[in-house]
């Protein structure tokens, strides 16, 4: 027989189950679950209490920052509406004519052009396209 969530949460089930066993292997196997459903509470319990704490620190930051004339919703508004710094574009290191007779450049990241791929594949370097 196949233990599925199902056939656990079912007293039907369960008691054909247990035809098969013993009683101390019933007592056994009970005695695990107690010791799974504690730990799980314990888990929880925890868990739980984690939130509480953080929930409690955010009160605790929200009074100090209302008592020194800070909205909360303002700095939260400042802070999304910070910018941010983008990356600046990588310089061009490689120049080459593309398939079509115009003139490109590479920065020599991702994937190469074909262009380039077939010069080096017909014994060109990529040296040779160095700008």
């Amino acid at each position: 027989m196949s233990l599925t969530l199902q056939n656990l949460n079912n007293i039907r089930t369960l008691r054909a189950m247990a035809r098969e066993f013993s009683i101390e292997q019933l007592e056994e196997i009970l005695e695990k679950f107690r010791m799974v459903a504690e730990e799980r509470r314990e888990e929880e319990s925890s868990r739980q209490q984690e939130i509480a704490e953080r929930e409690e620190k955010l009160k605790t930051w929200v009074e100090l920052m209302q008592a020194d004339g800070i909205d909360p919703n303002e700095l939260i508004k400042e802070l999304g509406s910070a910018p941010r710094k983008k990356r600046a574009a990588r310089p061009a290191k490689y120049r080459y004519t593309d398939l079509d007779g115009s003139e490109k450049t590479w920065t020599g990241q991702g994937r190469t052009p074909k262009a380039i791929a077939q010069a080096i594949e017909s014994g060109k370097s990529l040296d040779d396209f160095l700008i």
